[in-house]
């Protein structure tokens, strides 16, 4: 197959060695190699990872496996490690090595990543599946091995797979790798230019992009890359390294490493997250084709999640209502479907006084929103009572201050005594704002009251004065003292005495 000369690729080139994380003082090279990975994704959206000697034969070993398993078959094939393979079902050869060789190139570039925001290097690592992976357990990552050529015909586009209407695309992942036999990716840097970013493709050369949920745990530190298929006629294997479905993503890391961030940034499950752009991606694009039954599952159904979801909010549809078609929304579509008086799926007149609830669907999104809520608060408390553990643990000679009466003090006085009580203040508790180095100076040393208890002991709090609203955690808060809150209750009547006067 002949391919046009390509010119070179605008990316910094960083060999896996260099940031790879190991014992000991770190390389001469390590910093210089963490420094232009960096650059390269604020720059460029994307960078170039060289792969050692052993690990280009085995993708080169799994891009030739791609060519002979698909010609004149399926076009795409999802591996995941620890499944197993059904009745008759076939997969590509050398995908479990493969899978080993990508999972540890994206498992490095995560930690260089981390290691420039100034953090720890395995700081991700709570976050992704276990290595090796436990017994009877299916990886969260995945590798997609996609060969196309002129005859093929998909009518569904699948992320990292060839496509031909070329639409952007971003992964939802923490970071992608892409392989490939020719060029074929183009990558839109920070300035709305696209360029041609894997312009030297070959075994030895992944193509790093980053994705949504990196950008999320790192509060918008880390862009995220966007890319599109530009050439169909190249075998490529994509692998995206994502968080396992029990994790809960938050930026308490970047927090506590000195970076502001803004309050969007709220913890999430790891589910949530990924169906939630999942919805997101689908609103945003046209619909396609339904797969064909010759594919099997080479291609995934939706999640339960995203079915009972509204596609423009992502909220669930506790508010679903029926049209006359039998079509039912909730949410932002349903007010979108009564403005526009037509249903987006087969484009029926909508009568705004036909419509009625649809409690079947109501109920079910009910109970999917619940689950999902008691599974965050699980993982919440579970993260908490182990973290309770290693401090009593590590520090049992530390006591608290106490008060006269016996009674453990509960402000910000006293930090270190109680470094692992998150919640000592209740809604509605008049409080005392200490604030620290990163709390605006209007609000230090202002009265507020508690009015919303979020995760990891922040609450969210307005002033009493300016009636403005802040969120903040409980180190930043004490209790008004009650001798200071009775004399307020007697002040109160006198000041509206004087008033009417």
């Amino acid at each position: 197959m002949a391919c046009p000369p390509c010119p070179p690729s605008p990316l910094a080139r960083v060999r896996l060695e260099d940031v790879a994380p190991h014992d000991g003082a770190a390389a001469p090279g390590y910093a210089r190699a963490v420094g232009a990975l960096a650059a390269s994704l604020a720059r460029r959206g994307a960078a170039v990872l060289e792969l050692p000697a052993a690990d280009a034969a085995v993708l080169r070993c799994a891009l030739e496996s791609a060519r002979a398993f698909f010609r004149g078959r399926h076009a795409a094939y999802l591996y995941r490690a620890g499944r197993t393979l059904e009745d008759g079902e076939l997969s590509p050869a050398c995908m479990a090595d493969a899978f080993r060789c990508l999972g540890k190139a994206a498992r490095a570039a995560l930690c260089a990543i981390a290691r420039h925001l100034r953090l720890r290097t395995d700081v991700f690592n709570q976050l992704l599946d276990d290595t090796p992976l436990p017994d009877n357990e299916v990886s969260s990552s995945e590798l997609l091995v996609a060969y196309s050529h002129e005859q093929l015909q998909s009518g569904h586009t699948l992320m990292g797979c060839p496509s031909r209407s070329s639409m952007p695309q971003v992964d939802r992942g923490f970071v992608t790798l892409v392989a490939s036999d020719y060029p074929g990716i183009e990558v839109c840097d920070p300035n709305g230019h696209w360029y041609l970013a894997d312009g030297v493709s070959g075994p030895n050369n992944l193509l790093l992009l980053t994705g949504r949920a990196l950008s999320h745990v790192t509060a918008g530190l880390c862009p995220i890359s966007q890319y599109r298929v530009t050439n169909e006629n190249r075998a490529s294997l994509t692998f995206r390294l994502v968080p396992h479905a029990n994790a809960i993503l938050d930026c308490s890391p970047i927090l506590a490493a000195g970076h502001c961030i803004r309050q969007v940034y709220q913890p999430i499950p790891a589910s949530q997250f990924m169906d939630d752009s999942y919805a997101e991606e689908h609103a945003v694009s046209s619909h396609l084709e339904e797969p064909s039954e010759s594919q099997g599952n080479f291609v995934s159904d939706p999640s339960l999640r995203s079915v009972l979801s509204d596609p423009l909010s992502g909220a669930f549809l506790e508010d679903a209502m029926v049209l006359q078609c039998g079509h039912s929304f909730g949410g932002v579509m349903l007010k979108k479907v009564i403005e526009m008086a037509r249903c987006t799926i087969c484009n029926g007149e909508v009568d705004p006084s036909s419509l009625f609830p649809n409690l079947a669907l109501r109920a079910v999104a009910t109970v999917v929103k619940m689950e999902d809520d008691r599974r965050l608060f699980h993982n919440a408390a579970l993260r908490k009572r182990r973290k309770d553990v290693i401090e009593h643990t590590d520090v049992p000679k530390r006591t608290g201050s106490r008060k006269d009466n016996g009674e453990l003090a509960l402000d910000a006085e006293s930090p270190v005594a109680f470094k692992g009580v998150q919640y000592p203040f209740v809604v509605g508790e008049r409080v005392l704002i200490m604030g620290n180095k990163r709390t605006p100076e209007k609000f230090i040393g202002k009265e507020a009251v508690i009015t919303s208890q979020c995760l990891n002991g922040w609450y969210l709090v307005k002033a009493l004065d300016s009636g403005e609203s802040t969120r903040l955690q409980y180190r930043s808060l004490k209790k008004v003292p009650e001798l200071q809150l009775q004399t307020q209750a007697r002040l109160q009547p006198l000041a509206f005495l004087g008033g009417r006067q």
